[in-house]
């Protein structure tokens, strides 16, 4: 009787530490410095802090919806430019992982904004939620654009990991200046990722371990894992939607774009990268990425048309809702 006793309150205290784990991993993982960012994209041959640090750029601060301080920088490389490109981080980085991308698109005649999804970087805020309340905050980034430089903008949507999904979930709600969005590794619904992580990855039976961290993060981070699936906003999206994805990631399964696509109305484009694992489809092949990405915005966006209209003054704002991992995520 007494083993059983302590073999059950070890088994209960084993539960409760996972279930916490869990929680604190899904939306609290601590977040990246820059420095270290910046490193790995130097050491990748990507990008350097200091030819970021040279360019001339806004520093931008807005209020989200629920009150927090969002973070973001504004490059006008191409002024009078009437197209935007927003790119979005993801897990545990910052804007400063998001510079890789920014000739890319900058070499179009895009100017960019960068941003720091709530709890990364500068911006404020306790939980990561995926998309969840992060949708609300792409669409306060969208509304400041609008306000600074007029809402004759065509904007396009990049997101990695984390951010390829906030893009995506964005779709539901998404602004007429929005034209296009690229996800590259993006994950198709929360639950099936979480569920995969746990099982296949860190080997720890997704029942019933999944209801309880689920639990966990609805009292304490204010959502559900079941309210997170980019594959139903996928579905009702008639927006051109490019999904990237590395062909070995079993971080965010590469079968989740192909599923996306798979469920997703014309048009759309689909770029798997032969021995990319997650996040590193673009290291991998930096041609190809680049080469896909701007065949892609001709196509749908056409060619930057420039606008002699003066710039608006800058100007804070709140967002309100319309309704109701870089190994990492």
């Amino acid at each position: 009787m007494y083993i059983t006793l302590v073999v059950l309150i070890v088994v209960a205290l084993i539960a409760a530490a996972i279930t916490e784990i869990g929680y604190l991993q899904i939306t609290r993982m601590k977040v990246k410095n820059d420095l270290k960012l910046f490193t790995v994209l130097e050491q990748a041959g990507l990008y350097t802090r200091e030819k970021y640090d040279s360019l001339s750029k806004q520093e931008v601060n807005i209020t989200s919806f629920d009150g927090l301080k969002l973070c973001g920088a504004s490059i006008e490389a191409n002024p009078g430019s009437k197209h935007w490109m927003l790119i979005v981080h993801g897990y545990t980085g910052s804007r400063a992982v998001s510079t890789q991308f920014i000739d890319m698109f900058t070499e179009e005649g895009y100017n960019v904004l960068l941003i720091d999804q709530r709890r990364h970087g500068l911006s404020e805020g306790r939980y990561t939620t995926y998309g969840y309340y992060e949708k609300y905050d792409i669409q306060a980034w969208i509304r400041w654009l609008t306000s600074q430089y007029g809402k004759d903008i065509a904007v396009g949507l990049h997101g990695q990991s984390l951010g390829g999904g906030t893009v995506l979930e964005y779709l539901s709600i998404a602004d007429p200046q929005v034209k296009l969005v690229i996800a590259d590794c993006p994950y198709s619904d929360l639950t099936d990722l979480i569920r995969h992580q746990l099982s296949s990855l860190n080997k720890i039976p997704a029942r019933p371990f999944l209801s309880w961290v689920d639990a966990r993060i609805r009292r304490k981070a204010g959502f559900s894992l079941n309210q997170v699936s980019p594959i139903r906003a996928v579905r009702e999206s008639t927006l051109p939607v490019m999904f990237i994805h590395g062909a070995k990631d079993n971080y965010v399964p590469t079968r989740m774009s192909l599923e996306m696509y798979e469920a997703k109305p014309e048009p759309k484009k689909l770029l798997l990268v032969e021995g990319a694992i997650h996040a590193n489809a673009y290291h991998i092949d930096p041609k190809g990425y680049r080469d896909g990405v701007q065949s892609f915005l001709r196509e749908y966006m056409g060619q930057p048309q420039a606008s002699p209209q003066p710039r608006l003054q800058q100007a804070e704002m709140s967002a309100v809702p319309m309704d109701r991992s870089l190994e990492s995520v």
